[in-house]
């Protein structure tokens, strides 16, 4: 039995302009029975980095047969393909610009398209700045509503997808190296090194003029301080208690962190 029947959006569009109501007057044309998500229209602008992070991080979270639409694409109207995937219970739509390699890291692609067919578009010359209204809000409603995947286009060699790889840890006997991966609204600083590799230790976070002790939550620095810790979603990140982690250390996306396991009291650092 096909168990299509929930659509997730995300985009960069925000809430103050009409983008986001259209896509979903869209999808009510083609099924007004679909339920449609919302998982986030607040990625910064053009910030596809942001894009892979939160996506990956929010599928686990849906059921077997979602269809996920995201919607971050500066370079709409190019060259640049517009795809759909299927993934072991869940589909992908949106543009070829890297914004699903968080997933295709961990996912095998069973299936891939490019959308070239507009029998399922929204208007057969759709504009060159809104593919969200003409192209993916229209096929990721088709695709919820039961269209098979290779109605929608023609077949791609999963190989050939756009990947925007972070740079991989690096580990050694007393340090992890990763980056800072994610920023979220808080301005807490995320970064791709895995809780799992600093649970049950004594490590801390080194910057050029603080040291950053590994805690267990926000509240155990004093206001207004650095504190290190991982987060709800399984990564070690950096946060203030009470502040912005990004504004008060000046840290940015992709920037290095290194995580320490010394075996040296901190207070001596």
């Amino acid at each position: 039995m096909d168990d299509r029947h929930l659509l997730t959006l995300l985009s960069d569009f925000g809430l103050s302009d009409i983008y986001v109501g259209v896509m979903k007057g869209v999808i009510a044309r083609i099924n007004p029975s679909l339920k449609v998500v919302d998982i986030t229209h607040n990625i910064p602008p053009q910030n596809i980095l942001a894009a892979r992070f939160c996506l990956r991080e929010a599928l686990p979270y849906f059921p077997a047969g979602t269809v996920h639409v995201a919607v971050v694409d500066p370079g709409v109207g190019s060259s640049r393909r517009a795809i759909a995937l299927f993934l072991s219970h869940f589909y992908l739509v949106g543009p070829d610009n890297g914004i699903f390699s968080g997933i295709l890291a961990e996912n095998p692609v069973l299936a891939a398209v490019e959308l070239d067919n507009p029998e399922y578009w929204h208007t057969p010359t759709p504009s060159s700045t809104f593919h969200g209204r003409d192209i993916f809000a229209p096929v990721g409603a088709h695709l919820a509503s039961g269209v098979p995947l290779v109605e929608l286009g023609n077949p791609i060699d999963p190989e050939t997808l756009v990947q925007l790889p972070l740079p991989a840890c690096t580990h050694t006997a007393t340090s992890i190296t990763g980056c800072i991966q994610y920023i979220d609204h808080f301005g807490n600083l995320i970064t791709n090194i895995p809780g799992s590799c600093v649970r049950a230790k004594q490590w801390y976070i080194k910057l050029e003029n603080q040291v950053i002790k590994g805690s267990n939550t926000y509240a155990d620095s004093p206001p207004l301080e650095a504190i290190a810790l991982v987060g709800s979603h399984g990564w070690v990140e950096i946060a203030v208690n009470g502040g912005n982690a990004q504004s008060q250390l000046q840290l940015d996306w992709k920037d290095q962190i290194e995580v320490n396991f010394h075996d040296i009291s901190i207070s001596k650092l």
